[in-house]
């Protein structure tokens, strides 16, 4: 397959979109089969298997569906020029050694698998940084830069993940802020997301489409203090450990989150299978960090239920929204209106919902039969995902345009304000 020929290369989110739904189904089986019994035996990567979990999911498939959104997003964004086939291909394959350096760990003294695991990991997100921020930088009104300080916390909060591994420390810690990075990387592309869907941009030109309007803004105030609530409770996080203190933190950012679901309630619009799939994704961020400050404040539940509607609820079901619009508007088609889309969300909610369930004391005796479902749902909602989307992923366009272009007729969203974009 040559790069430079293959429609799988035209554009950033292609192959990575590709392997963000790979592996969502595959390493998430493979942690089934672990948590079933039924895995390789004596099998044991680099800090164990809850913190290979735990890292892959943020960052093997929260990266590389991050990597995907920006790549295509921020030269639209920015005006740059697209990256192309060769060093797009180059990724992907650092993306896929990194994952395989970490499983080879297991074969070496903990320091040594820290390296191993750590310089793939770490060299993805620095070129990934290197390649976005020149442009976001240069952009005169740099509205989009905070998705460049997103990426250089994460690649931070990476390091010290393998720092930890290395030195015999807590890896979790940094798992956990990454993952309020992450809830703030979704509020960032969210708003920008929303104002096309919502308004009507994403599909202008499609016939039979209403016409667009103007009637949702989303406000940057609501959405700073809700940065700032998320960054907060982070910090309370890694600095204090548990406690009422690191809860009523919690609670705050869960309180700025609903704060921000204001902007979605303007009437019928809200109504489609798009926003809503956006707006429950806030949802899941609300009722997280909510879950999560009460299980810090009462004891009522483990915290670690209460983070999964973080990420199998809030990241599941967001990357999975932008990756059916951006991974159609982008390969030259229309939206894909087929039944099997709203099932496959409402699927990923329900197993969001049931792991952080699996939690509850009441339901103990279930735990395990909830965790394996879950998993083995939200797993196939992307497997679903994966058979459908391929066609648009790896196939040629059929507009007769190149590139991340859209399709001939497609208006764009507003272009004079700091929320403009996809």
């Amino acid at each position: 397959m040559k790069p430079d020929s293959h429609p799988l290369w035209f554009c950033g989110f292609r192959p990575f979109f590709v392997l963000t739904a790979a592996s969502a189904a595959g390493f998430l089986g493979v942690w089934l089969l672990l948590l079933s019994g039924a895995g390789p035996s004596g099998w044991q990567p680099p800090g164990g298997v809850l913190l290979w979990h735990a890292h892959e999911l943020v960052f093997g498939f929260g990266m590389a569906a991050a990597a995907g959104f920006l790549l295509t997003a921020i030269p639209e964004f920015t005006g740059a020029a697209p990256i192309a086939p060769r060093p797009l291909a180059a990724l992907a394959l650092l993306w896929l050694a990194a994952r395989a350096a970490y499983v080879l760990g297991q074969w070496l003294p903990p320091a040594a698998a820290a390296v191993l695991a750590g310089a793939p990991n770490l060299l993805f997100t620095a070129l990934l940084l290197g390649r976005l921020a020149p442009a976001l930088w240069r952009d005169p009104r740099r509205a989009h830069l905070g998705f460049a300080w997103v990426l250089g916390g994460l690649l931070l909060a990476q390091a010290g993940f393998f720092a930890a591994l290395a030195l015999g420390g807590d890896g979790l810690v940094w798992i956990h802020g990454a993952i309020d990075l992450t809830m703030i990387l979704i509020l960032l592309a969210g708003s920008r997301v929303s104002m096309s869907v919502l308004n009507g941009y994403i599909e202008a030109g499609r016939p039979g489409a209403p016409p667009p309007t103007d009637s949702y803004l989303a406000r940057p105030p609501r959405r700073y203090l809700a940065i700032f609530a998320i960054g907060l409770c982070g910090a309370a996080q890694a600095g204090l450990g548990d406690g009422p203190v690191v809860g009523w933190t919690a609670l705050a950012a869960s309180a700025a989150v609903l704060n921000v679901l204001n902007d979605w309630h303007v009437g019928r619009p809200l109504f489609t299978r798009w926003a809503l799939m956006l707006y429950a994704c806030f949802w899941f961020i609300a009722l997280g960090y909510g879950a999560m400050g009460l299980a810090w404040l009462l004891d009522a539940w483990p915290v670690s239920a209460a983070r999964h509607l973080l990420t199998a609820g809030a990241m599941g079901l967001s990357i999975f929204a932008i990756m059916n619009l951006a991974g159609r508007i982008h390969s030259g088609r229309w939206l894909d209106r087929r039944p099997w889309l709203p099932a496959a969300a409402c699927a990923l909610v329900a197993a969001a919902l049931a792991r952080a369930a699996a939690g509850l004391p009441a339901l103990a005796p279930w735990s395990g039969v909830l965790i394996l479902a879950a998993g083995a749902v939200w797993a196939g909602a992307y497997a679903v995902y994966l058979g459908h989307a391929w066609p648009a992923l790896a196939g040629p366009r059929t507009d007769g345009r190149a590139g991340c272009a859209e399709p001939p007729g497609k208006q764009p969203g507003p272009t004079s304000g700091p929320e403009s974009g996809c």
